[in-house]
């Protein structure tokens, strides 16, 4: 599975010094529309291997990194290129639409 679990150990490494983009899943356990969305992601994920790096960040476990994003409702899905967020897609959003934004930055 091509899924990455971000963290605040790894963010640093994984999203922000990422060569190619990166979309993360911000998220949690208890979220209903997060676990529908979830197969979405990990199906993206296997699809766009090599152009993207996708994963998801657990805001339960890093409400640190939450805050700093200003993710406020979840899920939010952010695409970091070069480190900054150039855009940001809050709710439970198909596939489709995630692919054009992810493909619009590549």
């Amino acid at each position: 599975m091509a899924t990455k679990e971000f963290n605040q150990s790894n963010f640093a490494s994984e999203v922000i010094a990422s060569p190619i983009a990166v979309l993360v899943d911000f998220w949690a356990p208890w979220c209903g529309p997060c676990k529908a969305l979830g197969p979405t992601i990990d199906q993206l994920a296997a699809e766009m291997e090599g152009k993207v790096k996708i994963g998801k960040l657990n805001i339960d476990e890093n409400p640190d990194l939450a805050a700093r994003y200003s993710v406020m409702s979840i899920p939010t899905l952010l695409l970091f290129v070069k480190g900054e967020v150039v855009e940001q897609l809050v709710g439970l959003v198909n596939k489709a639409k995630i692919a054009q934004v992810i493909s619009s930055h590549l």
